[in-house]
């Protein structure tokens, strides 16, 4: 077996040449547009493709660094948390415990898919849960992390699986978050508001004269790099506690406090909470990790279980979507916002938070913001659903 590793400076450059590519085939298919594909997404299930190219032609196995794409996902969550605001998040509490009840449901649908797909195509059922909540709202860590327990009941390619069924979910989570909002736009003839400022991303129009400088870029660099430091070492802290929680979760949520205390306690002070400037690092963050972690994805690894996997992983994406679109849509208020949430439900309920975030990123830009949305859902999908799916995974593997 030959593997060739990309550094982590060259995987970089190269993340950032793939997601121009993807910005460069947007422009130039109007399917891409039309049904939101994020172009980190084009961009970087097309570099897969090369690398996977590469390897049936010469057998080695291209494989990036991965440090600098992380370090991404921190930032961009960070960036979340700074421009989140008390008021929000108060006026978002129902719609959050009704995001987080439908979340914890699904789970449960999703591993009962999971089991009844394995029954059909003649698996094992602890495949079933690997190709359920396990790999899929899990992602890849949750299911490296429970690939021992499925091993240690007989399966002895649980991690193969568990990291397939995770990588065949991004995928998929990427490319049908954007068609899901199409129709319920449509259908139900929604926009959103155009006085409001985005979240996450810079729109497609400039609505405003705000400038961007380098000034106010190194501003909200360091803004971002305090909020990353009383992060981390709260993380530090929480986990001497004996509890495990991802930084980016601990780094959203100090900087949502210093966003919330910071201006009223020194009002002079320029804080870059919803700044073009901010919004231009927050969706270089987001598209760059997004790239990256697509480009690495090594589908040699799908090709020997991608036959009956597929069957379940299909089985998977049709009973998402129906949730979404017959549930999730109309308990969420049947608006805008709920168009928005069920395209970044999509990207969470098959792939990752960012997927999720990518998703309602590329609607959000096309459409008009929705910042309830990027406040609830990071919170539902990173702070309160690791705990309750294994929860549920434990009872699964237990049947």
């Amino acid at each position: 077996m030959n593997e060739y590793v990309v550094d982590s400076f060259l995987a970089y450059t190269i993340g950032i040449l793939v997601f121009f590519v993807g910005v460069h085939l947007n422009k130039r298919i109007a399917v891409l547009r039309d049904y939101n594909i994020p172009e980190p997404v084009t961009g970087g299930l097309l570099a897969a493709i090369v690398v996977f190219i590469i390897f049936l032609a010469s057998g080695i196995e291209v494989a990036f660094d991965l440090e600098t794409r992380d370090r991404l996902l921190v930032y961009f969550f960070t960036a979340i948390g700074l421009n989140a605001r008390f008021s929000d998040l108060v006026r978002g509490g129902r719609p959050l415990l009704i995001l987080l009840a439908l979340t914890l449901t699904f789970i449960i649908v999703q591993n009962v898919v999971g089991l009844t797909g394995a029954a059909l195509v003649g698996l094992p059922s602890p495949v079933g849960v690997l190709a359920g909540s396990a790999s899929l709202i899990g992602g890849h860590g949750t299911a490296i992390a429970w690939a021992p327990d499925v091993n240690a009941l007989g399966i002895e390619n649980a991690l193969e699986i568990g990291v397939a069924c995770a990588t065949l979910g991004l995928v998929l989570a990427s490319l049908i978050g954007g068609p899901i909002a199409r129709f319920l736009l449509n259908k139900h003839k929604l926009s959103g508001e155009s006085n409001v400022q985005p979240v996450v991303g810079i729109t497609y129009e400039k609505a405003d004269s705000e400038t961007i400088d380098h000034i106010n870029i190194m501003s909200v660099l360091l803004t971002l790099h305090v909020a990353i430091i009383i992060g981390y070492i709260a993380n530090e802290a929480i986990t001497e506690l004996g509890f495990k929680l991802p930084l980016f979760v601990t780094c959203l949520l100090s900087a949502i406090v210093l966003s919330n205390s910071v201006p009223h306690l020194v009002p002079k002070m320029h804080w870059p909470a919803r700044t073009r400037a901010l919004a231009l690092v927050s969706d270089f963050s987001l598209g760059l990790f997004l790239a990256m972690s697509l480009m690495s994805m090594q589908l040699w690894t799908i090709a020997g279980l991608a036959g009956p996997l597929l069957i379940i992983l299909t089985m998977q994406t049709l009973a998402a979507i129906a949730f979404i679109i017959f549930i999730l849509f109309p308990l969420m208020g049947r608006d805008y916002q709920a168009a928005v949430l069920s395209a970044g439900f999509g990207g969470f309920s098959l792939g990752a938070t960012p997927t999720a975030v990518a998703n309602m990123t590329a609607v959000t830009k096309a459409h008009g913001p929705a910042p309830m949305a990027f406040i609830i859902l990071p919170l539902v999908a990173a702070f309160f659903v690791d705990v309750a799916n294994a929860f549920v995974i434990r009872m699964a593997l237990a049947l």
